[in-house]
């Protein structure tokens, strides 16, 4: 068996080489219902390797430790709140998730742009590796109120100094929705409004850049004169002739913000799911244009490896994998959270795209 400090090296490893990479990208966007039901949706995507993500299921009272560079003896904390959460590589990192009150927490990365405080073996019982953050909060707080204060209590500390960054989007059942960039060691909260979320550069940054797109807007142009000849839209949608539609996290930003402003607003919470994900599909990457040509590191669909959807009104999750397009659902209204075991489950069990022939008689 594997000794303890073989898995930890391996770990750090999969750590700095999984945050490396330059495939690192998440979208998220906001939608509200007819009835004022807040539908949070996003993307993961990395195209290094498979991600091997599952779901887990978290009772009340489940406790684990903090990894923390050199071990995993860091901050010791019990769930006070069951939540069901998204998990990538290492079942301890919830990437996306939703407590029982209602709290949505998830990481997206931020590269280049974060710096956390510099580990301190003294402040070891109060250090929480970054990608353990979202469970950590998920299990404590249920409102982002209490996410802000609680954070002030601990030290949010990298595995490996080799790692990128990531910041965080926490929202609860109010409707308020912030985001979080540790930049120097100091914690940066961001009330967002506009509900968009991607990557680097900061969040403020990010909103700035808006202004560049003031032009843009729904529907066609209208036909004009340029001298003697007469100018008219080659088709519909021509006032969003000039939105970025590269994959880099600005113009992901910029595409999310316009495309979530425009949408169609649905009656109840089930139609903006599904209407979330309909919006998201504009936001898979396909791994050849992420890696140079004959570079491609891994046999796999897609750069974009799952997409959610949370409802933190009606305590419901959904998920869709780049293995299977069907969206599933977990209710978080029927688990017994002080009964239920712990559980991780793969989010795929068969990794091939289910194909259902349409008969003909």
């Amino acid at each position: 068996m594997m000794n303890y400090k073989s898995m930890l090296l391996g770990l750090m490893a999969t750590v700095a080489v999984f945050q490396s990479q330059p495939t690192q990208a998440c979208t998220g966007i906001t939608l509200t219902a007819k009835d004022s039901t807040r539908i949070l949706a996003r993307t993961i995507e990395w195209g290094g390797s498979d991600l091997n993500s599952c779901y887990v299921v978290v009772p009340r009272g489940y406790t684990v430790q903090s990894y923390v560079p050199g071990g995993q003896d860091g901050m010791k904390f019990t769930a006070k709140y069951g939540y069901v959460g998204l998990v990538v590589e290492q079942k301890e990192f919830v990437a996306e998730g939703l407590n029982e009150e209602g709290l949505s927490a998830g990481l997206f990365y931020f590269p280049n742009y974060g710096q956390y405080e510099a580990y301190k073996a003294e402040y070891k019982s109060s250090s929480i590796a970054d990608l353990q953050l979202v469970s950590w909060v998920l299990g404590n707080c249920k409102t982002v109120d209490e996410v802000m204060e609680s954070l002030k209590q601990v030290h949010v500390v990298a595995i490996d100094p080799r790692a990128s960054t990531v910041h965080w989007r926490f929202a609860d059942v109010s409707g308020r929705q912030v985001v979080l960039e540790i930049v120097d060691g100091e914690l940066h909260f961001f009330e967002n409004n506009l509900g968009v979320l991607t990557n680097s550069p900061g969040f403020e940054w990010q909103l700035t850049n808006l202004n560049n797109y003031v032009n843009l807007y729904p529907g066609s142009a209208q036909p004009q004169s340029l001298g003697n000849v007469a100018l008219r839209s080659f088709g519909a949608g021509s006032g969003f002739l000039g939105i970025p539609g590269d994959v880099t996290p600005p113009s992901r930003f910029v595409r999310a913000a316009f495309y979530q402003a425009t949408a169609p607003v649905q009656d109840n919470a089930r139609q903006t799911v599904l209407q979330g994900f309909h919006i998201l599909n504009n936001f898979d990457i396909p791994l050849g244009i992420e890696f140079a040509e004959g570079k491609v590191p891994v046999n796999i669909p897609s750069a974009t490896q799952w997409t959610s959807a949370t409802d933190m009104q009606h305590r419901m999750i959904y998920y869709r994998t780049m293995y299977n397009s069907a969206i599933r659902s977990i209710d978080l209204n029927k688990i017994d959270f002080q009964r239920v075991k712990y559980r991780t489950v793969p989010l795929d069990t068969i990794k091939e795209q289910p194909v259902m022939e349409v008969s003909i008689r």
